[in-house]
């Protein structure tokens, strides 16, 4: 009775969102920020509500993100969020604790994944699991990484670009880079300092990236205007870009992924390689939906790359998932 009353939750604990999944619904999901009274030292706010007011709250509020390239920087505030979450998700809980299969990014520390896997259960869990992003990813997209076949993975999150080559339920080669999407908002803000001397914040820098932004050059040219401070006069100055300008922008860390991917295919045996020219790399994360980044790295690896109809929450399905492979998948996921 019950077990079959206890919850599985599949979570996506990410550095730019929070996803939660259980079975193949997505129940919730938000920023991972929180806006905390300085003095009282308590969340007043969090998710989309929190990550509206950066940069616009006043001295005794503060905007925090407590995952820094995907792993916990800030525990208490994890952990407060996490409990926050999974009593919105979960109701008050005094019998019937959930599961969580949490994920951790590849080559995540001892010490980092018992922090994911303490804030779980400081968060109201009965038991905690963690399963590296790739396979969760690769679960949450189906992919066959339980035969003996090479699947490639390319995750861009907002804080860790990870990429694997997944072959009998476990990793065969990966490597992750602590960047991700927050390094492609800073080559934005270089760039329009350097171009037009003047200064945007980070928030104005992901929109240019998400609305006009690109990997490569576009027929369709957007242009946008934003207000930023002149680099001399510190006065308000409105600039337009173009898609154009952001491509120039993203040159540099774009060609960081390539780096990284070109890694890992080093790494993997030949007869995995020609199963992943034959499938294709399927890739996942928030810089998935940049336009153009399928072809941009097509081009550049040489292999056929595509993004997955699920980005965003293919990570947290797949840890849902996972709660059935447990057995099959016992040398990737971890307990604690």
């Amino acid at each position: 009775m019950m077990a079959g009353l206890t919850r599985k939750l599949g979570i996506d604990l990410g550095t730019t969102n929070t996803v939660f999944a259980e079975g193949r619904q997505i129940l919730l999901q938000e920023p991972t920020a929180v806006a905390v009274a300085i003095e009282e030292e308590k969340m007043v706010e969090w998710g989309q509500a929190a990550k509206d007011m950066e940069g616009r709250v006043p001295e005794s509020l503060e905007v925090k993100h407590p995952l820094q390239h995907g792993v916990i920087a800030e525990y208490d505030i994890t952990e407060t969020l996490l409990h926050y979450l999974t009593r919105k998700i979960c109701g008050p809980m005094r019998v019937f604790l959930p599961k969580m299969m949490i994920t951790v990014p590849y080559g995540v520390t001892s010490v980092e994944g018992r922090a994911v896997h303490e804030a779980g259960i400081g968060a109201g869990s009965r038991e905690v699991y963690l399963i590296p992003q790739l396979l969760a990813a690769a679960l949450g997209v189906d992919l066959p990484i339980s035969s003996p076949s090479g699947n490639m993975v390319i995750s861009l999150g907002g804080g860790v670009n990870q990429v694997g080559v997944i072959s009998l339920n476990g990793i065969v080669a990966a490597e992750s880079d602590r960047t991700g999407g927050i390094v492609l908002d800073d080559a934005i803000v270089a760039y329009t300092r350097k171009r037009f001397g003047v200064v945007i914040g980070q928030p104005t820098a992901e929109q240019l990236k998400i609305k006009i932004g690109a990997a490569i050059p576009q027929d369709q040219q957007l242009s946008m205007e934003v207000q930023g401070q002149d680099q001399v006069t510190s006065l308000p100055r409105p600039i337009v870009l173009t898609t154009d300008d952001i491509v120039e922008a993203l040159q540099e860390p774009l060609m960081d992924i390539v780096k990284l991917a070109k890694k890992v295919l080093e790494k993997t045996p030949p007869e995995l390689i020609s199963d992943i020219i034959d499938r294709g790399a399927a890739m996942c994360g928030g810089g998935s939906m940049l336009r153009g980044i399928d072809k941009f790295l097509t081009k550049s690896l040489s292999i056929p790359v595509y993004t997955v109809d699920n980005p965003l929450t293919c990570t947290a399905e797949g840890a849902a998932k996972g709660f059935e492979l447990i057995e099959s998948m016992k040398r990737s996921i971890i307990q604690g």
